[in-house]
């Protein structure tokens, strides 16, 4: 019987990719779920570099960072914007059709 590998590994991987990560962000965002879209946010952070090299892009210290992506987090809306800029995003609203 084969062992399965660690998903984990291989997500972040595949988040280095700006493309998959707009699609996984896009994808957690779907699901209305503010949890799930900090931890698809956690995992996008880690893949592009990390909190240390986020801090140093979005002016924000690293305590704000990491506060801001734990599971407890809730980022104010500028903190959250320059999140999403330093990664490559930006927030956007589109109609439901």
């Amino acid at each position: 019987m084969k062992k399965s590998k660690a998903y984990q590994p291989y997500l972040i991987d595949s988040l280095r990719d700006i493309g998959e990560a707009e699609d996984y962000l896009n994808a957690a965002l779907e699901e209305e779920d503010p949890e799930l879209f900090m931890l698809a946010l956690r995992n996008v952070a880690e893949a592009q570099g990390g909190v240390a090299r986020l801090a140093e892009k979005t002016k924000l210290n690293r305590e704000s960072l990491y506060k801001m992506l734990s599971e407890r987090g809730t980022p104010e809306f500028r903190s959250l914007d320059a999140l999403l800029r330093a990664l490559g995003f930006r927030l956007a609203i589109t109609a439901n059709r």
